[in-house]
């Protein structure tokens, strides 16, 4: 998309700057904004904000002043969309190379049903060029939504490697993702399961905890690996995880709007979300339970009972499994019902809304805050693993995944020694 399709001059520029300054201190769900002087903050902004008359200056600069705040999901974008992350558009973590000279950005996590994938792209390719701009760290590649994406890479082999990523059109232009199915599984050696799960998507996430159960049921493995490693989070979807994690029906942890955040606030009297319904007409009586109220919520397991791999569970997780994926690490660390193991996770937690400013702009914010239900905020802290398990480029470009042999290992020798779920 070129500049001139939505051309702004400097009044529309302020204009755009004031609406979303309001609407984060009204917004927010930190009615102290996290103790920033953001009125000061967006002052000192407003003069360089005015004068970018290029429109990727113009976003961002906004984008730098809203990181003052130091929360997560919080953003400002165009509509269109023209370019995004390779989270959001080919289903791709990176990692930074520096061994190499430049530096090069490393494919880290490639879901295995992602646009990237079903190009032909592996863990452990080397990117060069994305969309015709050179790919060199700390600037972050960017791929466009509904078009064509050309790659330059080299293979684990470092041979050079031309590859084109087909990116579908975004269904939810406020929250701008291309969908792929997030769930795929197979056995391994042993009994044992691999369940990979890329994204939770849809706010209540009816589809991915279909598609979870029923890699369980047709796998029934004695042992499960589940691999969230550059799961970047999603809706409530993860809920179906943690259910199967323990038995019984039991707090997760529990989310607090702007008007909750920082009373105190008694979570066991908050409304409970406790079952993924099963198809979406059972959604209905969900409507007046939490669509018309505040939205602070208490998650709780859905009870689905004992599990044949109770005992020998392992999560994966890494510096890219956010949100809702680190709810699911949380949850599985506080009730010891598995073991993580990889890196520790980025600590960003936040409930965000997506709110329409001018000009086809928006703005994320994060609306609610999230505790675990022994009170942790992981909000900047991130979850860590029980067993550390770093990847560097040299070990993607062997092909050989260490994470989850030293996770095949671990669950084998805890299966005569079952965990205690608490």
């Amino acid at each position: 998309m070129s500049d001139d399709e939505h051309r702004l001059n400097e009044a529309d520029r302020l204009a755009i700057l004031d609406r979303m300054a309001r609407l984060v201190s009204e917004r927010l769900y930190d009615p102290n904004l996290n103790g920033v002087d953001w009125r000061a903050a967006v002052e000192e902004a407003r003069d360089g904000i005015a004068k970018a008359d290029d429109s990727a200056e113009f976003e961002r600069r906004v984008n730098e002043l809203l990181k003052v705040l130091k929360v997560s999901h919080l953003g400002f974008f165009h509509e269109r969309g023209r370019n995004a992350t390779g989270k959001q558009t080919i289903g791709v973590t990176f990692m930074e190379d520096k061994t190499l000279d430049p530096p090069r950005w490393v494919f880290e996590d490639v879901h295995e049903l992602g646009p990237a994938a079903r190009a032909g792209i592996q863990r452990g390719w080397t990117l060069i060029a994305a969309t015709d701009d050179e790919a060199i760290p700390p600037m972050q590649p960017a791929f466009r939504f509904d078009a064509s994406n050309s790659v330059e890479a080299l293979d684990r082999e470092l041979r050079p490697r031309s590859v084109v990523i087909e990116v579908p059109k975004p269904k939810n232009h406020a929250k701008p993702f291309a969908e792929f199915p997030p769930v795929s599984a197979r056995r391994l050696d042993g009994g044992t399961a691999l369940l990979k799960v890329s994204h939770f998507p849809g706010v209540v996430g009816i589809d991915v905890a279909n598609a979870i159960s029923v890699a369980i049921r047709e796998l029934n493995p004695e042992r499960l690996i589940i691999d969230l490693r550059g799961n970047t989070g999603g809706g409530l979807g993860c809920i179906r995880l943690m259910s199967l994690l323990v038995p019984d029906r039991r707090p997760i942890g529990y989310s607090l709007t702007r008007k909750a955040f920082g009373q105190q606030v008694n979570p066991e009297r908050l409304p409970r979300f406790n079952r993924i319904p099963g198809n979406r007409l059972e959604c209905l009586p969900l409507f007046p339970r939490f669509a018309l109220r505040d939205k602070s919520v208490l998650l709780e397991t859905e009870g689905l009972g004992n599990q044949r791999f109770h005992g020998a569970v392992a999560i994966l997780v890494n510096q890219h499994s956010a949100s809702a994926t680190e709810m699911v690490a949380a949850f599985a660390s506080e009730t010891k019902s598995a073991i993580l193991a990889g890196t520790k996770t980025p600590g960003r937690v936040t409930g965000a809304k997506s709110f329409a400013l001018l000009h086809g702009y928006h703005c994320a914010i994060p609306v609610a805050a999230y505790r675990t239900w022994a009170g942790t905020n992981l909000e900047g802290v991130g979850v860590s693993p029980d067993i550390h398990s770093p990847v560097d480029a040299t070990a993607l470009r062997s092909g050989r995944d260490g994470a989850v042999t030293v996770a095949e290992e671990l669950i084998r020798t805890r299966c005569g020694n079952p965990m205690v779920i608490e």
